[in-house]
């Protein structure tokens, strides 16, 4: 096996993975919205464009995203303060704490699947997890 089947192995794990937790937590809420809430928590309040550029999406998409999010009080916007013409997007207190909500349900959705796994695997999840969310810009003391 190759690095690059490695690679392509754990993405469509964190893939299945995902799937299975918005099956078992039966939450509908799209997965961007939860993605969006993480950026802004890790990374401030931003700008449309910049938030729409972190999460890998077009900015028509994450306008109606962020909209959605502000009509049900998890994202507020307000003006940039260099410039009234751009928006800023933040995360609510009340968005935060739904965010804080949904990573409980997803751990526990997932522990079943995962909790076969031996102090060996574990410390390899936690080295790989580490590894690579600072390679992709995570702050992993925000994630633990």
């Amino acid at each position: 096996m190759t690095r690059d089947d490695d690679l392509q192995r754990l993405i469509l794990a964190v893939h299945a993975l995902t799937r299975i937790a918005a099956i078992d937590t039966k939450n509908d809420a799209p997965g961007a919205q939860w993605r969006t809430l993480t950026l802004l928590r890790d990374h401030g309040p931003q700008r449309l464009g910049d938030l729409a550029t972190l999460s890998r999406v077009s900015q028509p998409g994450m306008t109606r995203l962020v909209h959605q999010m502000e009509g049900a009080g998890l994202v507020a916007r307000g003006i940039h303060p260099d410039d009234s013409r751009v928006s800023v997007v933040s995360a609510t207190d009340d968005g935060l704490r739904e965010l804080d909500r949904w990573f409980v349900a997803l751990s526990s959705a997932l522990t079943p699947h995962v909790a076969d796994l031996t102090d060996a695997e574990w410390d390899a999840v936690r080295v790989s997890a580490d590894a690579l969310a600072t390679r992709v810009g995570l702050r992993p003391e925000v994630v633990r």
